[in-house]
């Protein structure tokens, strides 16, 4: 067999760096390291169905999360709420143009590229329309994963809403609600989609 076949088939453990041939395994097995013991990859169940109907309903929640209120709050007989895209407004009003940038782009453009390239990706391989430039989104996916910040602005608020309770009434807004749901949506995108499967299915159709 050419040097290149046996390379070809081969995966590195992420622990060890211990090179072992790819097995043929199906669905809801995984395959392990035979030196370390650690898991090499997953053949997950239904991913790309998984995948397409998770990020369709994060894309589908997006835009309540960033503009319906997050919070209430009420002092002194006086009610005041605000989205999302209402603080990004107040930091570029007074001047806080580098955060407010920084707010938009982790909190709503990465995500949402991020849900886009999943919905694609998921979509293509659904239906068998794998293009050259799938790669492009498929790798694009991979870098801004652990660029979208939304867990970090989930718990931000959650801090917040603590350290107010005390000082005014407060209420939950459609917004905070829409968030929690876009952020459980995000991470199962990350659980259910099978990278391994995907790189495998564009090896072999754009050959």
């Amino acid at each position: 067999m050419p040097t290149n076949e046996v390379t070809k088939n081969l995966i590195a453990c992420h622990q060890c760096d211990r090179l072992s041939l790819i097995p043929h395994v199906k669905e809801n097995e995984k395959v392990l390291c035979g030196c370390c013991g650690s898991t090499l990859f997953t053949h997950k169940k239904n991913s790309i169905n998984r995948t397409l109907a998770m990020s369709l309903a994060g894309l589908l929640l997006f835009l309540p999360a960033i503009i319906l209120p997050i919070v209430g709050i009420t002092a002194v007989s006086i009610y005041n709420d605000a989205s999302l895209i209402d603080c990004i407004t107040l930091m570029i009003n007074d001047g806080f143009y580098i955060l407010a940038l920084a707010v938009f782009l982790f909190t709503i453009a990465i995500p949402a590229v991020r849900l886009i390239a999943a919905l694609y990706i998921s979509v293509c391989i659904r239906y068998n329309r794998i293009k050259p430039s799938l790669l492009i989104f498929f790798r694009s996916y991979h870098f801004l994963d652990s660029w979208a910040m939304t867990h970090v602005l989930f718990m931000g608020i959650i801090v917040s809403m603590y350290k107010l309770m005390t000082l005014a009434d407060m209420s939950i807004g459609g917004g905070l609600i829409s968030l929690v749901c876009l952020l459980i949506c995000s991470t199962f995108v990350s659980v259910t989609m099978d990278q391994h499967y995907i790189w495998e299915k564009l090896e072999s159709s754009l050959k």
